[in-house]
């Protein structure tokens, strides 16, 4: 019988697989939007060095999401979309209260989705799983 916590389960695959697909699909909207509009969307928001957060935004939204997909190296990705997530809660949500389509209850449903995978790692389907880490 197999266990049923932690990197064993299937329960963080189907949550690395899902939060993965929605990552993608922001970081390629970004793609889509071009970093210019990206950036001037950060600056508005008076995040720092506005250009190189974006690129980095949809590199780690992007690329984060693919690792989630294919579990590789899941902790650091699903890290890294947390700290993005945080950022999105402070600087955008935050101030529009707690429910969507504005709210921050989206973003920090996926905060909690992410730190989820950081402290159980990417399951059994999972690229870390086979490579035994």
């Amino acid at each position: 019988m197999a266990k049923n916590s932690g990197s064993n389960s299937w329960g963080p695959t189907l949550l690395r697989l899902v939060v993965g697909v929605v990552f993608v699909a922001h970081g390629w909207q970004k793609i889509h939007m071009g970093i210019p509009k990206v950036a001037g969307f950060m600056g508005m928001l008076k995040i720092p060095a506005p250009t190189a957060s974006a690129v980095v935004l949809t590199a780690v939204e992007f690329l984060g999401g693919i690792a989630l997909i294919l579990g590789l190296g899941t902790r650091w990705a699903a890290l890294l979309i947390a700290f993005d997530m945080a950022v999105a809660i402070l600087a955008v949500h935050l101030k529009n209260g707690f429910f969507a389509p504005t709210g921050y209850e989206y973003a920090l449903t996926l905060l909690v989705a992410c730190l989820s995978l950081a402290v159980t790692g990417g399951g059994l389907a999972s690229v870390d799983s086979a490579m035994g880490r």
